[in-house]
């Protein structure tokens, strides 16, 4: 079972601090970023930064999906939503960039084993960065 990741990156013209507030705001703005690939999305407990849990089903392709329980941590300008049921973490990073904010959404999990694992490994992040790039165009746009 090997580590299976997947990043996507894109720059911002906001403040970072802005692009930060807006990531982790699970009430209003995530629910306007996310793409058609997820289902069902609500907030558990709290709703905005540390301490927020926010449920969705992740249909990443028309056979596969995946029920996520993300439990939402913040430290300086990291956001990371750690999946209950599963081993997968997302991670947004804000970095400054000029005078605007290079947003990075990195996802790892802990893939399968055997021949499945392999071609997990080298199709899944495919899928999932088209899916993260989407999902960070529709932030560049909210910010705009």
């Amino acid at each position: 079972m090997g580590q299976v990741s997947a990043s996507s990156s894109i720059v911002v013209a906001a403040e970072p601090q802005r692009v930060l507030e807006a990531i982790a705001d699970y009430d209003s703005v995530r629910p306007r970023i996310l793409s058609a690939h997820y289902r069902d999305y609500k907030v558990v407990e709290g709703g905005k930064g540390a301490g927020t849990v926010a449920e969705w089903t992740l249909q990443a392709t028309e056979k596969r999906s995946r029920n996520v329980r993300a439990v939402v941590s913040v430290s300086d300008s990291i956001v990371t939503e750690s999946d209950s049921n599963s081993t997968l973490v997302n991670t947004w990073t804000v970095t400054s960039d000029g005078p605007g904010a290079q947003v990075t959404l990195r996802t790892t999990w802990k893939g399968a084993g055997g021949v499945a694992g392999i071609f997990e490994g080298i199709f899944a992040p495919l899928g999932l960065k088209k899916i993260q790039a989407e999902v960070l165009a529709n932030l560049q746009r909210e910010l705009a």
